[in-house]
């Protein structure tokens, strides 16, 4: 990818990723961009999400059928809640052992792999959701 210049616009936008923690959707980022620059529109959000995500400045995730970002682009799991949808950083360490011995087995050459975990989040087991 030829090297983009990082407009105010495209700061704004990884600001606003980097100030979640609860992986956005970019219909929610786009919401506190336009509370930072009511000027910016849906469109130019969504194209500066796909280029910081393509940078690597942004990880893209996309767990049932939503588009989630995460400013954590180190390799790690998640866990999404199946009855309310929220998104979360599982506390477990990347194994490198899986993506060697899928490697092993396939003939593959892993890079990395992805693993979301799903479940019932805390509050939605206690009913508070």
């Amino acid at each position: 990818m030829k090297q983009l210049r990082n407009t105010r616009q495209r700061q704004i936008v990884l600001d606003t990723v980097k100030a979640h923690s609860d992986h956005p959707s970019a219909d929610q980022l786009y919401l506190d961009v336009r509370a930072l620059d009511p000027k910016i529109s849906l469109g130019t959000v969504y194209r500066n999400l796909k280029v910081l995500s393509k940078r690597g400045d942004i990880q893209h995730i996309n767990v049932s059928g939503v588009e989630r970002f995460d400013w954590r682009c180190d390799p790690h799991a998640h866990l999404i809640c199946t009855e309310c949808g929220s998104l979360c950083d599982a506390p477990l360490p990347y194994d490198t052992k899986l993506d060697q011995l899928l490697s092993e087995q396939t003939g593959y050459e892993i890079s990395f792999h992805r693993t979301v975990f799903e479940g019932r989040c805390p509050a939605c087991v206690k009913g508070r959701k």
